[in-house]
C-alpha cells in the first residue's frame, strides 16, 4: 500500500474529535443535503412523497455521522470506482472499508425510519 492511500485512510477516520463527540445535526452544508436528496429521488422516485422521505433520510444521516466523514465516505466512494490499482488502494484498505460498513449501517437505518415507518 503507497503512503498516499494510508495518509488518505488515516485522514478519513482519525479527523480530531470525531469519535469523541456526537456529530452537529447542522453541520451538512445544504448542496450536500440537496445533492444527497437529488440522488435519493434519482433512486426512489421524483415525487413530492421521495423528497419528504429523502430529505428525512439526510436529516437521519447528519444526526449520526459527521460531515467530515460523510465527505470521506463520498471520496472514498468516488476513488472505489476508479479502476487498476487507484481504485484498489480504496477497496483493500481495512480503514476505509470500517468507515464504509458504518455509513451503510446508518443508511439502512436511515431508510428504515424515513421510508419504511412512513406513511
Amino acid at each position: 500500500m503507497t503512503r498516499a492511500a494510508l495518509a488518505l485512510a488515516a485522514a478519513l477516520l482519525w479527523s480530531p474529535g470525531a469519535a469523541a463527540q456526537a456529530p452537529a445535526a447542522n453541520d451538512y452544508p445544504t448542496e450536500a443535503r440537496v445533492d444527497y436528496v437529488l440522488g435519493c429521488m434519482a433512486t426512489n422516485g421524483n415525487s413530492r412523497e421521495t423528497v419528504r422521505k429523502c430529505a428525512c433520510s439526510i436529516d437521519y444521516i447528519a444526526g449520526q455521522v459527521s460531515y467530515a466523514d460523510y465527505s470521506a465516505v463520498e471520496a472514498a466512494m468516488a476513488m472505489q470506482h476508479m479502476p487498476g490499482d487507484r481504485g484498489a488502494m480504496m477497496r483493500d484498505v481495512g480503514v476505509v472499508k470500517d468507515l464504509m460498513e458504518r455509513f451503510r449501517q446508518v443508511q439502512v437505518a436511515a431508510d428504515l425510519e424515513c421510508f419504511a415507518r412512513q406513511p
